[in-house]
Formats: structure tokens, C-alpha cells, sequence
């Protein structure tokens, strides 16, 4: 497989998506709404009538539940991406040049990957950063020390979320190889966000404590190998022969 080969796959994906409105405002506007307005429900319940507001207790035990909303959005936005990737420009005749080319099914897929993966992986971790860094400004004075970074958001944002994005491209490579409407394909592939709703909900009902780095060890590992399965799946659902032939 060639590298370079992939890349230039990937680049002509970053030209297109850069003129997509929507995808734009999906990828990057999303993850800032959620950096801003998670610290603001957060400075609220802290600032409530008194036996109302968030005792430090509470913070600590909201702060690493609020983190992984940005796991949520690693579980989210990478479908719109990778949907419009492949069914976007099969409906728009751009594919099937693509497919013409002695460029391999493993570097196209490498490629669209590399383009559907690093936009919102920078968006979620600019957005992280920004949570944190307000998070810390409202709730320093309460609870004594910044709260932010630790081990736990380290693992969450350099592990998890990756593992969690390369999950929802290779759904959506598997999703985008079997429909040809990229409003179907965008729906489908967002279900992929299921299981990290279903985390956070575990930790929010206390079935797992977010806050332990060794459980989101555990979780990553599960990830990990869920995302080796996707993969191959992806791989053999990417036929450039019946996609050429059969798509209409």
C-alpha cells in the first residue's frame, strides 16, 4: 500500500468538505457550542441558592461525566464525513473516477479515513481544551485546585475518542457501501454513537465510575477490539467492483 498514494486521497477529500457548509458547521461548530455551554451548566449549578448549588462532591463527580460528552461527538460527527465521503460522491459522479484509478481499494479507504478521522479529531480536542480551560475558571474557587487536565480526560481524549472515531469511519465505510442516499447513510452511521451514549448513561446511574482511568482502560480495550472486527468488515464491504457496476 502506498502512503503518498493515500494521501492524495485524503487531500482531494479535505478540498471537497471545505466547501460543504453543513460539514463545516457540523464538524467545527458542534464541538465549540458544547466546549462553552457544558462550563455554563456547569458555573450554574454551582452558583444556585444555597442547598440548591453543587456541593464539591458533586462537581467532581459531574466534571468527568460532562468530559465525555466529547466522546459522544468522536461517536458523531466523523459519520457525516465519512457518509458523505463515499455516498456523497457516488451520487454526485465524483467516485467513480476514483475507482478508475490503479489506486488500491486499501489506499482509497486509507485515505478517505485519514480525511473523515483528522477534522474532527482537531475540532473535539480544540473544543476539549476549551471546556476544560473555562471548567477550571468557574469551578477553582469552590473546589481549591483546577480540576483539569488529569489522567482521566488524557485517556478519554488521546485514546478513547480516537478508538471511538475510527469505529464510526469504518461503520460508515460498511453503511456508505450498501445504500446510495447520504440522508440514509448519515442517519444510519450516527447510530454508532449508541454505545457511548450508553457509557456516559452507566456512569451517570454510577453501573461505572468514569473517573477511574482503569475502567476506561477496559472500555478502550473493548473499542479496540470492536474496531479491529469494523475493520475488516469495512475492508470486504468495500467492493470497487459492485460499486461501479451495481450502484445506480
Amino acid at each position: 500500500m502506498r502512503l503518498s498514494q493515500a494521501l492524495i486521497v485524503a487531500s482531494k477529500d479535505f478540498a471537497t468538505f471545505t466547501k460543504k457548509k453543513n460539514i463545516i458547521y457540523t464538524v467545527f461548530v458542534i464541538p465549540l457550542l458544547v466546549s462553552f455551554l457544558l462550563p455554563a451548566v456547569t458555573w450554574y449549578t454551582s452558583q444556585r441558592s444555597k442547598g440548591l448549588a453543587a456541593t464539591p462532591a458533586d462537581l467532581v463527580t459531574l466534571l468527568p461525566a460532562f468530559s465525555f460528552f466529547f466522546l459522544i461527538l468522536a461517536g458523531i460527527i466523523p459519520a457525516y464525513i465519512a457518509s458523505y465521503s463515499i455516498v456523497g460522491e457516488k451520487v454526485e459522479k465524483s467516485l467513480e473516477p476514483l475507482l478508475a484509478t490503479p489506486t488500491t481499494d486499501s489506499e482509497i479507504l486509507l485515505g478517505k479515513g485519514v480525511a473523515a478521522f483528522v477534522p474532527p479529531f482537531g475540532a473535539i480536542l480544540v473544543g476539549s481544551i476549551i471546556f476544560m480551560g473555562l471548567t477550571d475558571f468557574v469551578t477553582q474557587a469552590k473546589l481549591g485546585y483546577y480540576f483539569f487536565p488529569n489522567w482521566t480526560t488524557a485517556t478519554l481524549l488521546f485514546l478513547m475518542v480516537p478508538l471511538a472515531e475510527l469505529m464510526c469511519v469504518e461503520w460508515n465505510v460498511i453503511v456508505s457501501s450498501r445504500v446510495s442516499d447520504v440522508r440514509i447513510a448519515q442517519q444510519v452511521g450516527a447510530l454508532m454513537v449508541i454505545p457511548f451514549v450508553g457509557i456516559y448513561l452507566s456512569g451517570e446511574l454510577r453501573f461505572i465510575d468514569l473517573g477511574v482511568v482503569n475502567n476506561l482502560l477496559y472500555i478502550a480495550g473493548a473499542l479496540a477490539v470492536l474496531d479491529a472486527v469494523l475493520f475488516y468488515l469495512a475492508r470486504a464491504a468495500f467492493d470497487r467492483e459492485e460499486i461501479l457496476t451495481k450502484w445506480k
